[in-house]
């Protein structure tokens, strides 16, 4: 079982589904509100976890009503828990608003995520035990960068989300093993918006980018290799929240139990069209028995369809 540890933020999602986003200025009536845990690392980790693999979270959760219940979900989904911290003051959150398209606009206040500057006692020692490190950047650039610096030091495979979009210092790229931005992140990193261009000017930094491209699956590209395209499942999205965090986690797993790159694009892309097909972030993540399933009757479809 792959070993995957998960440094990354934790929040409670506070979400509100409407028909249409408002406007600037605008006030609509919303049809529901639920209040879901989430954040990008938790999600990544439970994303993991029910695909598959063995998980265990590094980060911070506040001192807060949320932050027992946060603790709580990872745990029920077997993240392992004992170096997340809790701080004094207020959990993470996300501020949602998912229309009926299946779109959504998020606000996240980083509450206890940003104490997390740098690695904690014991954190050293759970990055150089596992096969994978997990990053994304809603947690402070200092922690996310000395986390790959120190994996690459231990011979442990780094794959970073690059969101929220900013620019990124040189050595946490060059401590990257595999770049998961999506078009539009890719777009804000290179200033290129066609993905494959994005796609190929990343691996001047980093040696694999995937560019997750919504319901048209993802381009993958490596150097020396030609870009690579893998389509999506088509399904009909009910909530894209933390969909490219259910691919991050899902392709994580394939990734160390040593499938080739395109079986793995293609499974981590059927679990994520299985989570849009649900509300919620966490909630809405597949289990692994769903995932091969829904990955074999696809398999299934497209070799009927070519023969």
């Amino acid at each position: 079982m792959t070993g995957i540890v998960v440094l990354g933020s934790t929040n409670m999602d506070l979400v509100a589904y409407v028909e249409r986003a408002p406007a600037r200025g605008e006030t609509v009536t919303g049809r529901s509100f639920r209040t879901i845990p989430g954040g990008k690392g938790a999600n990544q980790a439970v994303a993991a976890a029910r695909a598959g693999g063995r998980v265990a979270m590094i980060g911070a959760v506040g001192s807060d009503d949320f932050g027992p219940r946060l603790r709580t979900v990872l745990e029920d989904c077997g993240v392992g828990t004992d170096l997340l911290r809790t701080v004094e003051g207020p959990s993470g959150t996300a501020h949602i608003v998912v229309d009926d398209e299946g779109g959504n606009a998020i606000v996240v206040v980083p509450g206890a995520n940003a104490a997390v500057t740098s690695l904690g006692h014991g954190d050293e020692a759970l990055i150089a035990a596992a096969d994978l490190l997990l990053l994304q950047l809603e947690l402070p650039l200092s922690v996310v960068t000395e986390g790959a610096v120190h994996a690459r030091r231990r011979g442990v495979r780094t794959v970073l989300t690059p969101a929220p979009a900013r620019q990124l210092p040189p050595e946490l790229l060059d401590a990257t093993d595999l770049l998961v931005p999506n078009e539009h992140e890719a777009a804000a990193l290179t200033g290129r918006a066609d993905p494959r261009a994005a796609a190929l000017a990343l691996l001047d930094s980093v040696p694999e980018v995937v560019v997750t491209l919504g319901a048209a699956g993802c381009l993958y590209a490596a150097r020396g290799a030609e870009p690579l395209t893998v389509p999506a499942p088509r399904v009909r999205a009910v909530d894209t929240t933390a969909a490219g965090d259910t691919f991050a986690g899902a392709l994580a797993v394939a990734v160390g139990e040593g499938r080739p790159m395109p079986e793995a694009l293609a499974w981590a892309g059927t679990a994520a069209a299985l989570s849009v097909r649900r509300e919620g972030a966490s909630t809405s993540m597949p289990y692994r028995t769903e995932i091969d399933t829904a990955f074999g009757a696809e398999a299934d479809r497209a070799a009927s369809a070519g023969s």
